[in-house]
């Protein structure tokens, strides 16, 4: 069963046909390329997978973010899996 959100974080994210990706609660842009995005957002971190990605619209005083490429793949990277944050993130601070 889901449990609801306890606290007053709100999170959106809206994929239209895997080529536009919109999410709301982005509080920083931490990494990108074509191939992969990393934000901080309300929720965790989020990690964008894909080809040919680029920022259509950013807008951090309001935690919006509009991605354009081809996406592959959406996965929150949190505490919850160590074994992932740490080999993506000590990928960052190389």
């Amino acid at each position: 069963m889901i449990e609801p959100v306890k606290n007053n974080k709100r999170q959106e994210i809206k994929m239209l046909n895997r080529k536009l990706l919109e999410i709301s609660g982005v509080l920083n842009v931490e990494s990108f390329d074509s191939e992969e995005f990393l934000l901080e957002t309300e929720m965790g971190y989020l990690m964008i997978k894909g080809q040919n990605l680029h920022i259509k619209n950013l807008s951090l005083e309001q935690g919006l973010v509009a991605i354009e490429g081809m996406v592959s793949g959406l996965d929150y990277v949190d505490g919850n899996t160590q074994e992932k944050s740490k080999g993506f993130l000590g990928k960052l601070f190389k």
